[in-house]
């Protein structure tokens, strides 16, 4: 059984060969899932990390997984301006699926929070949409 910091480390090594291997981030590629799986293991073994839930969070968000994203940049609550920046990107990008959907009210949500975060060009035409 790995330990939490052995899955930390692990996901930061897959990470780094899934960036060489691959011209685009997808959780479905077998090392984006695998340096994906790792720190959800490590935030999972130790809730209370903010620096492993932090990391989790941005791997949801450069795999474009942004359900999950979102859900783990909320659930760490203080961002930095960094982290605040690829938080309201996983709200843009949920806003705008809902807007696909003709779910005003859900996108309107998302863009909110969005907001909250961080402003953006995408978020602004969004709520352009919204009115």
């Amino acid at each position: 059984m790995m330990s939490a910091g052995d899955n930390f480390a692990k996901a930061q090594e897959y990470a780094v060969q899934a960036d060489v291997a691959y011209p685009v981030p997808f959780y479905d590629r077998t090392l984006w899932k695998a340096a994906v799986d790792h720190a959800y293991y490590a935030a999972s073994m130790e809730a209370g990390n903010r620096d492993y839930n932090a990391y989790l969070a941005q791997l949801y968000t450069k795999t474009q997984w942004w359900i999950n994203a979102y859900n783990a940049w909320t659930r760490l609550g203080d961002l930095n301006d960094q982290e605040k920046q690829w938080a309201s990107l996983s709200a843009a990008k949920l806003a705008y699926l809902a807007l696909q959907r003709g779910d005003q009210t859900m996108a309107r949500m998302y863009v909110e929070k969005g907001m909250a975060w961080a402003d953006s060009a995408s978020l602004q035409a969004i709520m352009k949409r919204l009115q």
